[in-house]
């Protein structure tokens, strides 16, 4: 019998999940065939590891990358603080204005350390033509799928794809779990 994680698990793991289909193609298609499956847990999964001394001379593994890229967007656009705010009440017009400050931060903190580029040449709305052999994590097809390729359709959607994530060197002793450091203002 599965055992349900926890909501904070479950919020951790989207996080790390998200950061790593998004820059690790082999991990994306192995997560699109296992969408499915329901993996067996353990009967309580354990919390986060803290992070090890020596992280600052060693390459971070992936869940304490996409912190520290999650930091990095909180620290630049206030990304995390826009996500965690209750928008419902607010008025369109503040919303955008807002929208637009976070936008201009998290653009800046992503063009200084990764480059993104399309992952299909084509304008959105071109026919495109989809020949046996295609990559599936190029590729998502939607729609009214079946048969085999070649298969013609619409491009929706121009896909991103990173080339480049150059994230700053951590400091032995950091922890990346801390995407914001809590401010005090001494008088």
């Amino acid at each position: 019998m599965l055992q349900t994680l926890p909501l904070p698990t479950r919020l951790w793991f989207a996080w790390v999940c998200f950061f790593r289909v998004l820059f690790d193609g082999g991990f994306a298609s192995a997560a699109w065939a296992a969408r499915g499956a329901a993996p067996a847990l353990p009967a309580a999964p354990a919390p986060p590891s803290p992070l090890p001394p020596t992280l600052a001379s060693t390459v971070a593994p992936e869940p304490v990358r996409a912190l520290q890229l999650l930091s990095l967007l909180q620290r630049e656009g206030r990304l995390v603080d826009f996500l965690q705010q209750d928008i419902t009440t607010f008025p369109d017009a503040d919303v955008g204005a807002a929208a637009r400050v976070v936008h201009d931060g998290c653009r800046k903190a992503l063009r200084a350390h990764a480059t993104i580029e399309p992952v299909r040449s084509e304008d959105e709305g071109a026919r495109v033509v989809l020949n046996e052999g295609f990559a599936p994590d190029d590729v998502r097809l939607t729609g009214n799928v079946g048969g085999q390729p070649p298969y013609a359709g619409v491009l929706r959607h121009r896909g991103w794809r990173a080339t480049r994530l150059d994230l700053p060197q951590l400091m032995a002793g950091h922890d990346a779990h801390v995407l914001a450091p809590a401010e005090v203002e001494l008088p």
